[in-house]
């Protein structure tokens, strides 16, 4: 890694193995950084996202494309026998190496942790699966709608008298994808004092647990059970979603200096002097009669009033936005978080950008576009020193395919 590189992870090298959403959302973020990352996909069908959908555009699956920019990919047949002399070899000049499959499958392709350290001592190898390869539920197949029921999430959110319901976005895969960055970063680390690397184990289990926060410690410290609130703060009163004249706006009065903003700004300044809300602590055992009459108060006008109005005095407040006006407010923002790239095939496409801003890096980085199954099989493979002729063998055989071939399935 350079210390002069624009990208902090320039020269890092990974082997990603992954595929759906965790281990690509995780690989998109390190190759956003400026790490090398080999996809490596099934010949002909490649990732099972390329397939999800509709919608496609330009015969791309959007699913595949949201998570799969900046990386190359390699159409590799992982059960032919030269497929994995491949592999062997990418792994003696990687530095991370990501999956996702079920424990236990890449023992039974022979190549488990103590064989990947056996050909490259200082390789991270970094492993997501549902409940991790330590401990009792090790071998068990999980989604993110099952690892969310089953730890917590779905517990936690809906309405009080509604049933459990599972988060609009796939909460599970996506933290598992950012804990398996950290955990490649923090092995990065180590082995620059080290000189070895070490395995990392990413569950989707342990991540929800995590999530958790202050909704765990109140059970385990506080012997109390959270509840299902809807739109509503557990500990904090009033911060949850109010109707208003023409819609639903949120509202967060997350201190007693904002509570002495808000009333007055809404036109209730006498709610500051009844004793049921005088603290946070008061206002929270004595919700329901308040925010009953909030919500009539609220309703009273347009959610552009309220903005205008608490804006004003600087209480937090915001609307509920659709995803289409929110990426169009992004679009127009300078930050970066929308942005383009250059596909081969299908021209400019516009997408959502790296959360994470370095002032090197700047906030209009350039990425690479989603690939195409096989599109960089013989360039990979040359930087694993075959040559020309050798990866023409190694199609020919079937173990390998390149855009264009009927392998890669292009």
């Amino acid at each position: 890694m350079s210390s002069t590189s624009s990208n902090p992870l320039d020269g890092v090298v990974v082997l990603d193995l992954s595929r759906i959403l965790a281990g690509p959302y995780a690989s998109q973020k390190l190759g956003d950084m400026g790490a090398t990352v080999w996809k490596v996909e099934r010949l002909g069908l490649g990732d099972d996202t390329r397939a999800w959908g509709p919608p496609f555009h330009e015969g791309i699956s959007t699913y595949f494309m949201a998570v799969n920019r900046s990386k190359r990919s390699l159409a590799l047949d992982l059960k032919h026998e030269q497929g994995k002399q491949v592999l062997a070899r990418l792994i003696e000049r990687c530095d991370v190496v990501l999956e996702n499959f079920r424990p236990g499958t890449l023992e039974r392709l022979g190549f488990g942790w103590e064989r990947i350290q056996e050909l490259n001592p200082r390789a991270i190898y970094c492993s997501i699966s549902g409940y991790g390869h330590v401990g009792k539920h090790r071998d068990r197949p999980s989604f993110d709608v099952i690892a969310q029921g089953e730890w917590g999430a779905q517990d936690l959110t809906g309405d009080p008298d509604g049933p459990p319901t599972k988060f609009g976005l796939s909460i599970a895969d996506l933290t598992a994808g950012m804990h398996a960055v950290e955990g490649v970063l923090l092995a990065l680390l180590q082995r620059e004092r080290t000189g070895r690397g070490q395995r990392v184990d990413v569950a989707l289990a342990d991540g929800l647990l995590a999530l958790l926060a202050y909704q765990g410690q109140m059970v385990l410290t506080g012997d109390v059970d959270p509840r299902r609130l809807g739109n509503a703060h557990p500990s904090i009163v009033p911060y949850q979603t109010f109707p208003t004249q023409d819609g639903w706006l949120n509202v967060g009065v997350g201190n007693e200096k904002l509570w002495s903003k808000f009333c007055p700004a809404i036109g209730r300044a006498e709610l500051l002097e009844d004793a049921r809300y005088t603290t946070n602590k008061d206002r929270v055992q004595h919700r329901a009669p308040l925010i009953e009459s909030l919500s009539e108060t609220f309703r009273g006008r347009t959610t552009e009033d309220w903005i205008a109005v608490l804006g004003e005095a600087g209480v937090p407040v915001g609307p509920i936005r659709s995803v289409r006006a929110a990426l169009e407010d992004a679009r127009s923002d300078e930050r970066g978080m929308i942005t383009t790239v250059q596909h081969q095939d299908a021209g400019p496409l516009p997408m959502v950008g790296n959360p994470v801003k370095l002032s090197e890096q700047g906030y209009h980085p350039d990425y690479l576009p989603p690939p195409e199954v096989g599109e960089h099989s013989a360039e990979i493979l040359a930087a694993a020193g075959y040559s020309p002729a050798e990866v023409e063998a190694l199609v020919a055989a079937g173990a390998v395919g390149v855009r264009g071939s009927a392998g890669a399935g292009a």
